[in-house]
């Protein structure tokens, strides 16, 4: 692009129900389909089981609440990396990006690729390396992303809409046609859950919030939306108000159908309960719904991250490439071309499970440190200023705020090496900032 030649904005072009689907996409994954029995070996008890489900449901909805007012103060491409930028400093915000492309969002994205994949590969009995298949789904998001906004939009739409119609033939199976777990189970499990609950509920959360987390990306694509400062707030209460009543639903199908003894010993309850619905029938059928509830989140992913390198790419903080829009398609191509072309590379490689490793820490780090920027731009401007206000604040944002350092504490205290790690490859960024300072003068 040549100084002489106008620049080509990003064109807005989704409304409340694609930002509700980004939302609730960005959230559910396979982690409902799995998640449950890891929760409930940490707490055997039926009651503490939902209830680890609905407190990790409220942290996120707090999330959100603090969101949904950020995105009224600051409607602007990139989300999290704008608010950042602008209560902090530009290079804060560069450090954010500079992780979610290096571990958070590539790690992650190679993960989803990897898990798809499996379950791809044994549905039609392939003779097929996972990594091959994985980085071909990956093109292929990459590919349909760079077409237009609305295209990658309606992808997300579609598999959105299949994902919850799979939950909810779970839930319908489950409830109407899988037998009742036998009474004696449910009570060896409430007699197991008597001893150190207390302290055992604690680390159940950890699963918890990792299946709650991916709401916020919905924000990244705040420049899209035709009125982001009424639709995105909107669409992440609906969004995370709804998966907060899938997956407490979920997790009570589980416990009708195994019971809290069953659940704790299976690795697959999304599986055992639909073959004890419909037997290897319903194995099937769950099996397609969770490689389409993966390759749902990869989607959502492509089509929301992007924008945070592109407006790096704005602020002189990255290639000068990268910010340039397509005349016809309206969409940063060659953000999505480095998103998808390094999530590919990972994915490869075969080190994405090492790289999640180094995302606990650093990911709720930065969610805390977001939520700290709502005070600074509630000092800066009265909360007349914006259409939108937290309820409870400042208790519910320091609440938020809490639960999250919480969690990095306890990442660095029990994996110490992948929390530094973590922490290495964040102040990695802080020479590469400066090096873009100097470029750009």
């Amino acid at each position: 692009m040549t100084a002489n030649e106008p620049k080509v904005a990003l064109a807005r072009r989704l409304g409340l129900f694609d930002a509700t689907m980004l939302v609730m996409g960005g959230i559910i994954g396979a982690g409902i389909f799995i998640n449950p029995s890891v929760v409930a070996r940490q707490v055997a008890a039926p009651w503490a089981i939902i209830a680890a489900w609905l407190v990790g449901g409220m942290v996120a909805l707090a999330g959100a609440f603090i969101y949904a007012e950020l995105a009224t103060r600051r409607p602007e491409v990139g989300g999290q990396y704008a608010y950042l930028r602008e209560a902090f400093h530009p290079l804060v915000a560069f450090l954010y990006g500079w992780t979610l492309l290096l571990v958070m969002q590539s790690g992650g994205l190679a993960a989803v690729a990897a898990t798809f994949a499996h379950y791809f590969v044994e549905l039609f009995a392939l003779a097929l390396p996972s990594w091959l298949v994985a980085s071909v789904a990956l093109a292929c998001l990459t590919a349909i992303n760079c077409l237009g906004v609305r295209a990658g939009s309606t992808t997300q739409n579609v598999l959105m809409t299949l994902k919850i119609g799979a939950i909810f033939v779970l839930i319908a199976c489950g409830l109407l046609f899988a037998p009742k777990a036998p009474p004696e189970a449910e009570s060896v499990a409430r007699e197991a859950s008597k001893f150190k609950l207390a302290t055992d509920f604690g680390a159940a959360l950890v699963p918890v919030f990792f299946a709650y987390g991916g709401w916020q990306t919905a924000g990244f694509v705040a420049g899209e939306l035709r009125h982001p400062e009424r639709d995105l707030p909107r669409g992440l209460l609906i969004g995370v108000a709804c998966v907060i009543v899938i997956y407490t639903t979920v997790s009570f199908v589980c416990l009708h159908v195994l019971g809290a003894r069953g659940l704790m010993v299976t690795n697959t309850p999304a599986s055992e309960v639909m073959r004890a619905a419909l037997g290897s029938t319903g194995a099937r059928l769950i099996a397609i719904g969770i490689a389409i509830s993966t390759l749902g989140l990869l989607s959502q992913g492509m089509l929301t991250v992007p924008r945070v390198y592109f407006a790096m790419a704005e602020d002189g903080l990255f290639f000068r490439r990268v910010r340039e829009v397509h005349p016809r398609t309206r969409v940063p191509v060659f953000a999505i071309l480095l998103q998808g072309l390094w999530a590919i590379v990972i994915v490869a490689s075969g080190r994405y499970e090492q790289i999640l490793n180094y995302v606990v820490s650093v990911d709720a780090l930065w969610f805390g440190l977001t939520a700290v920027a709502l005070f600074v731009f509630r000092q800066r401007a009265p909360a007349a200023s914006s259409s939108y206000s937290v309820p409870g604040h400042p208790w519910t944002t320091l609440f938020f705020i809490a639960v999250c350092w919480l969690v990095v504490a306890s990442a660095l205290y029990k994996y110490p090496r992948d929390g530094f790690i973590g922490l290495l490859v964040l102040f990695a960024g802080v020479p590469v900032y400066f090096l873009w300072q100097g470029r750009r003068s």
